[in-house]
């Protein structure tokens, strides 16, 4: 029963208040265990490929391609074609957008991302850093403003969430904590690129740690800072929640900014996903299962230029067809899987290459890869049982890969006769 204005709410009240915040808690303590564990592995094979590289080396070549096949297919591209609808409908509170110009935009924003990692890697690293630089300020500074404007701890609402926490109410917690890892998963993409880092084997591992744990501070922070200026049951009932704090804070007319401010932000993620992803399927071309064209570096820019082209082309054919949605839904609990499967590779590694060179080795091993393992295998059960329908579909995605792979072993075959 909600509290009346004059009655505090009880500490057992506030944690289920701040449900959201703590699956951004455990989500964040998931990342940072995976990356100390990638961070081994990307030190240990700084390679193009990343995750790709790991399984392929542990567990052999169809795995491998499983996991390059899905990012392909629907997790990677899928991801990058969200970003760019939701781009299209921030534009629209700044523009008049009808419904070929809310396509075009969408599609321009992925060509955008292209070019701009088409033409190099300098130049992609650029456009990340400054606009990473200025949506962390914004978020920051947002954060800071609920801290000190906002009433959302003391509003007598805050206790909406006030029903008993039952298996079934933490199942669903549990699905929802995928919405939650899926913004973290940068941790997980960076390390495709290691093998085009100034002397990977010394800074990738330090690199994916730190960043994972600024990141883990800033989203936590932000969070936090949502709920102090609009309380717990604004940032639930909220789609666009940066903007609708700006508009409680400060009233309507520095949305507009904030607005511009999320623009940015989703092409940062968009541009990073194009200058990850496309190495996996590249490493993928190298190793003759995938199509040879994209293992070709372009001769002037020195980049993946046809593996970054053909994951756009693929995003930019989801975004406009709408099917991204049904396929993000379906293929984003399967990422676990391979995440689990990359994770292992530490110990298959260790065992079978003792004497490769680690210049990073994951604290607390053998227990942090193992919590970190055991965590993803509970995600993956736990969405298999609360949404079996869905997990089953995706599952079916993955499996299409299989037939894929015999077809370019059997091609690969035939060309070496």
């Amino acid at each position: 029963m909600p509290a009346s204005s004059d009655e505090a709410p009880t500490t057992r009240d506030l944690v289920r208040v701040l449900t959201l915040r703590d699956l951004v808690l455990v989500g964040s303590v998931l990342a940072l265990l995976g990356a100390v564990t990638f961070g081994e592995l990307g030190a240990m094979l700084p390679d193009a490929g990343g995750s790709y590289v790991y399984v392929r080396e542990a567990f052999g070549r169809l795995p491998a391609f499983l996991l390059g096949w899905t990012l392909f297919l629907a997790i990677n591209t899928g991801s990058t074609a969200t970003l760019a609808v939701a781009f299209a409908n921030y534009l629209r509170e700044l523009l008049p957008l009808t419904t070929v110009t809310h396509t075009l935009a969408s599609v321009g924003m992925i060509a955008a991302v292209t070019a701009v990692n088409i033409r190099g890697v300098r130049h992609a690293a650029s456009v990340q850093n400054w606009s990473t630089a200025l949506k962390v300020g914004a978020i920051l500074a947002l954060a800071v403003a609920g801290f000190a404007l906002g009433d959302g701890f003391h509003r007598s609402d805050t206790r909406a969430f006030t029903t008993p926490l039952t298996l079934s109410r933490l199942s669903a917690a549990g699905v929802g904590l995928l919405g939650v890892l899926w913004a973290y998963e940068g941790w997980q993409n960076v390390t495709n690129s290691a093998g085009e880092a100034a002397d990977p084997q010394r800074t990738f591992a330090r690199g994916i740690g730190l960043g994972t744990a600024a990141l883990v501070a800033i989203y936590l922070t932000a969070n936090v800072g949502y709920v102090a200026a609009v309380g717990a049951p604004g940032v639930t009932r909220s789609d666009q929640i940066a903007a609708d704090v700006v508009r409680a804070l400060f009233g309507p007319g520095p949305a507009t900014v904030v607005t511009l401010v999320i623009l940015v932000s989703i092409f940062s993620a968009a541009n990073g996903l194009a200058l990850t992803g496309p190495r996996m399927y590249f490493a993928m071309a190298r190793d003759e299962v995938f199509f040879r064209s994209l293992a070709e570096v372009h001769p002037r820019f020195g980049t993946p230029a046809l593996a970054v082209a053909a994951s756009a082309v693929w995003a930019s054919v989801l975004a406009l067809s709408g099917t991204f949605e049904q396929l993000f839904t379906y293929v984003v609990f399967a990422s676990w899987i391979f995440a689990a499967l990359a994770a292992a590779s530490v110990f298959v590694l260790r065992r079978r290459r003792p004497e490769a060179p680690r210049p990073f080795r994951v604290p607390g091993y053998p227990v942090t890869p193992a919590l970190f393992i055991a965590a993803a295998a509970a995600i993956v059960v736990n969405t298999i049982v609360a949404r079996p329908v869905q997990a089953l579909i995706g599952l079916g995605i993955v499996a299409t890969g299989v037939p894929a792979y015999v077809l370019w072993m059997w091609r690969r075959r035939r060309a070496r006769e």
